[in-house]
């Protein structure tokens, strides 16, 4: 039985804005100073997690908040950007390690927006944020369990990755701001 090489830091499949990404991390990965490591990247998901709770807990009352979650979303879209690219670029290595904590950080991430959102609507219509959670997480677990039966990492559906949910979550926001919450139920 031949042991195959690990590939999940090599994903496969493009998104709408792949190529800017791919800009991105060629003209700044040097740029990032040198006593922050991929794993401080990985790892500050934490903080943006929680902060985005806390805006939100906030947006209840001034939903202006709703711009620094959006800033919160941007600085964890960073960070999730560079985290292995850094890795990759210092030779540093972690990779199963940055594959599990990134990928379950990503999670925990998209479950702290959705409790966010949870602040914002009525009872009666937090079933959708768990139904929006049910069906994202799934393309989740279908993407792990795909690479475990191809060695191949998908995260893009249709050119839409998590870049491009992270913007349709700062449409949101804004469109919260801008029109109020009024047809939220809230």
């Amino acid at each position: 039985m031949s042991k195959q090489t690990f590939h999940g830091d090599k994903k496969v499949g493009t998104s709408l804005f792949v190529h800017m990404e791919r800009w991105l991390v060629e003209k700044y990965t040097p740029l990032i100073p040198p006593w922050l490591e991929t794993y401080h990247l990985t790892l500050l998901t934490l903080i943006w997690s929680t902060a985005i709770i806390l805006f939100s807990y906030l947006a209840k009352t001034n939903i202006h908040w709703l711009w620094a979650v959006s800033i919160m979303i941007v600085l964890q879209y960073l960070s999730d950007l560079f985290d292995g690219a850094v890795g990759r670029y210092r030779k540093t290595g972690l990779i199963k390690w940055g594959y599990y904590m990134d990928h379950f950080l990503d999670y925990i991430f998209l479950c702290s927006i959705l409790i966010g959102y949870s602040f914002l609507v009525d009872d009666h219509y937090k079933y959708l944020l768990f139904f929006t959670l049910t069906v994202l997480g799934a393309f989740m677990v279908n993407s792990f369990l795909m690479f475990g039966v191809t060695n191949e990492f998908k995260i893009t559906y249709l050119k839409i990755g998590p870049t491009e949910v992270r913007l349709l979550f700062i449409v949101i926001n804004t469109l919260l701001v801008i029109f109020g919450k009024t047809n939220m139920g809230g």
